[in-house]
């Protein structure tokens, strides 16, 4: 009798353990679904859309800026965790940060971010952004490649990104500025190789120009042929 119950015992437990298991697994599994869901357009339009005044940035200088920093080797430089932040007036803008999943070490998006960008793309056409223009800040994690190389990826990933946006989602190329900060402002300074110093951030940067359309103008009819005269 002794046995049997032990033996009951045993299955009892053992059901008890795959039941909790179970449901430990489907709970990781539902936040996994959480963390990697697309933004909404309405997560992003909340983001962005409390614009006040341009940040006193000039884009080319700070492109350039970047690239001679990356590229200098400072014998006191304070390394990636006290490194002064090389743009600290970005702070001042609206800004949402998106989860762009690229290819290793390359500016390809991958497909599961497309969403997300599309999502962008819907957002930036509302009524309430169509007034602005956006800055598209790519940054990455620390890592085994030099600061100048890891500067020129963030760049060619910001380049990326605004070329999906206006090629594939039709937003005008004048209202987006990509630009690449590298490792020279991360977004997590306490924690340099974190995934998260990799992810791209959308900034309302300032309003469109008067002269800019919000979209691509359409091109113009071809004129219709005269037809030939009789002779």
């Amino acid at each position: 009798m002794r046995a049997t119950r032990l033996f009951t015992a045993g299955i009892y437990a053992a059901l008890v353990s795959a039941l909790v298991s179970a449901l430990g697994l489907a709970f990781l599994a539902g936040a996994a679904e959480a963390q990697t869901a697309p933004p909404t357009r309405d997560d992003i339009v909340g983001k962005l859309n409390h614009f006040e005044q341009p940040a006193e940035i000039d884009i080319p200088a700070l492109k350039l800026q970047v690239m001679e920093r990356a590229k200098a080797r400072i014998k006191n430089d304070p390394g990636p965790v006290n490194r002064p932040l090389i743009a600290p007036d970005l702070a001042n803008l609206p800004t949402f940060t998106a989860q762009i999943q690229f290819d290793a070490d390359t500016p390809i998006i991958q497909p599961a971010s497309y969403q997300t960008v599309g999502r962008l793309a819907d957002a930036m056409v509302h009524a309430s952004l169509l007034p602005y223009t956006f800055l598209i800040v790519g940054h990455v994690e620390s890592n085994v490649k030099t600061r100048e190389a890891n500067a020129i990826l963030s760049q060619r990933r910001a380049d990326a990104i605004r070329d999906v946006l206006v090629n594939t989602f039709k937003i005008s190329t004048k209202r987006l500025h990509p630009i690449g900060l590298g490792e020279e402002q991360f977004l997590d300074r306490a924690k340099p190789t974190s995934a998260v110093n990799g992810q791209l951030q959308i900034l309302t940067y300032a309003k469109v120009p008067d002269d800019a359309p919000a979209h691509p103008a359409a091109a113009p009819a071809p004129a219709a042929k005269k037809p030939a005269k009789k002779h």
